[in-house]
């Protein structure tokens, strides 16, 4: 398995799960209650989200926080 930054993968799992529920980061913002730019942070993998940042986006995403820091491999 690839070892991959926990950072960029949490990121691009959120996005991932955003675009197929079709939301823009705005959208994932107001649901989550945080702000866009944080949210686009997290997508490009250069926040460092606390554990009960990761509780909330994936209450927002209606997602179990594990699936969000799942590797997945392409």
């Amino acid at each position: 398995m690839e070892c991959m930054d926990i950072k960029i993968l949490f990121g691009r799992n959120v996005r991932k799960s955003r675009e197929l529920k079709g939301w823009s980061q705005e959208k994932l913002a107001e649901r989550s209650g945080l702000h866009r730019t944080y949210i686009s942070g997290i997508e490009r993998g250069v926040r460092n989200p606390t554990i009960e940042i990761v509780r909330e986006i994936a209450l927002a995403l209606d997602e179990h926080p594990s699936s969000l820091l799942e590797f997945e491999e392409q």
